[in-house]
């Protein structure tokens, strides 16, 4: 199949889970045999770098970008704040982009453009006017819920006010929008639940996201049992849901964690940290920034906590620690979309009192973390494995060509 893969942000360099979910569906297209052509919406929080691509990626792909600048601006924000129009979504529409997809669509035919993201949405009228192929929206998050949820977590009414009604207008866009493709791919079964029961004429089916399990298979990774775990969090930080739940977390769980272990240490990585954090002076927490390395960085540690109290869809670095044998303490927001067990492949915590009990197993029964370790790494394997992802979105497509 010829397939055409427009996104809303560079899928290199990876430097969130988003780009690494990109490219693996990239990937796994080729993989696959199938003839794919990349065109991206270069941004100023994902610019285009040329020396972060590989060769073979460029010449397989075809790869082209558009520059748009998709930084927020309050002013154009509140004027659409209660237009109905969704000014998350507005922010991805250009004309520059618009005619790139024109050209592209003019000198070549394909048999399915699948878009990344609902936020490429706007662009499904131009490709119906110039494109028979079939049109695939693969869907990341509920992107409503992550807005509810921080409507929910805020304190400050003006901006309680502003992510409810942001949260109001992205349901109505992904009402309309699912009927308007020909099918999707959710991320994880919740969200396909969700999304079924929005649109249930509409054809969709679960992706997951995968890896390639040999690059996370190494020996030298194993989780070794202590009684003194490095604990660390590793994501992008210019994501809201991330900096809200480390904010949480150094303020209502470590405070108890290093009083009764003295000590542990807590270790935090990830793109664009703010100052607010950077600022801070927690006992025993080091902020370590962007790392070269995410895979390392990871096994240089042993607990992982994602503490999200908001968010939606799959937290793509929880899949990647578990394959790396990493113990994961995340939230039931975290482990949404994974069908894991609590306490077998991963620990559950949503509260202060619960993240401290948890830590406390850990630090206490060093053997169980190795057996969590293994578990992990066996789930993923299983669940999450490119392989077989692969297959599932070639008989995806296929159903939808008829």
């Amino acid at each position: 199949m010829k397939i055409l893969q427009i996104c809303h942000k560079t899928p290199l360099p990876a430097i969130d889970g988003g780009c690494i979910a990109i490219n693996n569906i990239t990937q796994c297209l080729l993989e696959s045999g199938h003839e794919v052509k990349v065109v991206a919406i270069s941004t100023p929080k994902h610019p285009f770098v040329v020396s972060a691509f590989s060769k073979s990626y460029l010449e397989r792909t075809g790869f082209e970008s558009v520059f748009i600048d998709t930084t927020p601006h309050k002013t154009e924000a509140l004027k659409t704040l209660f237009s109905g129009k969704s000014y998350q979504i507005g922010r991805f529409f250009h004309k520059n982009m618009a005619n790139k997809i024109v050209e592209i669509l003019k000198n070549d035919n394909f048999d399915i453009i699948h878009l990344e993201s609902l936020y490429l949405s706007s662009y499904i009228p131009l490709l119906r006017k110039h494109s028979r192929a079939r049109i695939v929206l693969r869907l990341h998050n509920i992107e409503h819920l992550i807005w509810y949820r921080l409507s929910e977590n805020e304190n400050n009414p003006v901006m309680k006010l502003a992510y409810r009604i942001n949260g109001d207008q992205l349901r109505r866009v992904e009402s309309r929008i699912l009927k308007e493709a020909d099918g999707y791919m959710a991320i994880s079964e919740p969200d396909f639940k969700y999304f079924h029961k929005t649109a249930p004429e509409v054809p969709g089916v679960v992706v997951p996201f995968g890896i390639n399990v040999d690059d996370y298979d190494d020996e030298d990774d194993d989780y070794i049992a202590t009684d003194n775990p490095s604990i660390f969090h590793l994501g992008s930080m210019n994501w809201s849901p991330n900096v809200e739940g480390i904010t949480w977390f150094l303020d209502e769980v470590w405070p108890e964690i290093v009083a009764a272990h003295p000590r542990l240490t807590f270790t935090l990585a990830g793109h664009e940290i703010p100052e607010s954090i950077r600022r801070r002076r927690d006992r025993n927490v080091t902020v370590v920034g962007a790392v070269p390395d995410a895979n390392e960085f990871m096994t240089d540690h042993d607990i992982m906590v994602v503490p999200l109290l908001s968010g939606s869809g799959i937290r793509i670095k929880i899949v990647e620690a578990m394959a790396l044998g990493r113990v994961v303490i995340t939230t039931s927001i975290g482990a949404e979309g994974l069908d894991v067990v609590d306490g077998k492949h991963l620990f559950i915590a949503n509260t202060p009192e619960e993240f401290v009990a948890v830590i406390n197993k850990c630090v206490s029964m060093p053997d169980l973390c190795s057996i969590i370790s293994e578990n992990a790494r066996h789930y993923i394997s299983v669940h999450h494995n490119n392989v077989v992802i692969a297959k599932q979105i070639t008989d995806f497509y296929n159903s939808l060509k008829g």
